[in-house]
């Protein structure tokens, strides 16, 4: 059995006192892959939020337990720090720091010590050949003018640099074509390991058939009403959330 990495118990999580999260209870072991399924509006990309510690959303009730430690009164940069990393659902464009120097910048405040640079630069371009990022977006302001696509693989580029202990990915496969989706599979398979674990929340299922889901969630009304296998994806894709019944 894989030692716990993340647990949620009871979480309560509002947005300018609206009611959002109504008691999410969620384990993740290490080494472990899990999905996060539900309709829109539900409260998944709050969920993900919630756990990196953004300001906008406020707990209300319950913990955040990370590497055994409780994180739920911590900044975001501090769980950052910890291993922690969210893929944002649309990345922000950020005009004046190139994508090279944020990701440099990134490493620096997590690791605490200075950086090679010529070994840096190395591997950020072996890190963006596996991802088919031409050498020149290294230098380009932070996914200003980007695509879609060269966004997403933007956040891939930092996922593979940065090597968090736990991923959370909020429809990073939004948006793109099949090739694009094959693509950011096959870096977050480069990435993960026996030791880190990945939380993706997504509504295609294509880009999970290249990962081997441990679990699968659902969440629905603020709360996490189904966990299952692998088999629940196909039982939403074939019958959607009215398929799946509530566990409680």
């Amino acid at each position: 059995m894989s030692e716990q990495l993340l647990k949620i118990e009871d979480l309560k999580v509002s947005v300018e006192e609206k009611k959002i999260l109504d008691g999410v209870c969620l384990e993740i072991g290490e080494g472990e892959v899990h999905v996060l399924m539900g309709p829109n509006g539900t409260g998944k990309s709050t969920l993900v939020s919630a756990i990196m510690g953004d300001p906008r959303y406020s707990v209300d009730g319950g913990r955040i337990v990370f590497k055994g430690e409780d994180i739920t009164e911590e900044k975001a940069d501090a769980r950052a720090r910890r291993g922690i990393f969210l893929s944002f659902q649309t990345p922000e464009e950020i005009p004046g720091i190139s994508l090279e120097n944020f990701i440099r910048t990134a490493r620096q405040a997590i690791t605490g010590t200075p950086l090679k640079v010529f070994a840096f630069k190395r591997e950020l371009k072996a890190e963006m050949d596996k991802l088919g990022m031409a050498p020149e977006y290294a230098e380009r302001y932070l996914n200003v003018g980007f695509s879609g696509g060269e966004k997403k693989k933007a956040e891939i580029l930092q996922l593979l640099m940065l090597k968090p202990s736990l991923a959370l990915l909020d429809e990073t496969d939004s948006g793109l074509d099949v090739d694009a989706v094959r693509t950011v599979t096959e870096g977050i398979n480069a990435w993960h390991n026996e030791h880190n674990s990945l939380l993706i929340i997504t509504h295609n299922a294509k880009i999970l058939e290249g990962l081997k889901v441990d679990k699968v969630h659902v969440l629905e009304g603020g709360r996490i009403v189904k966990t299952g296998g692998a088999e629940l994806i196909g039982e939403i894709t074939e019958g959607g959330f009215n398929a799946v019944k509530e566990d409680n």
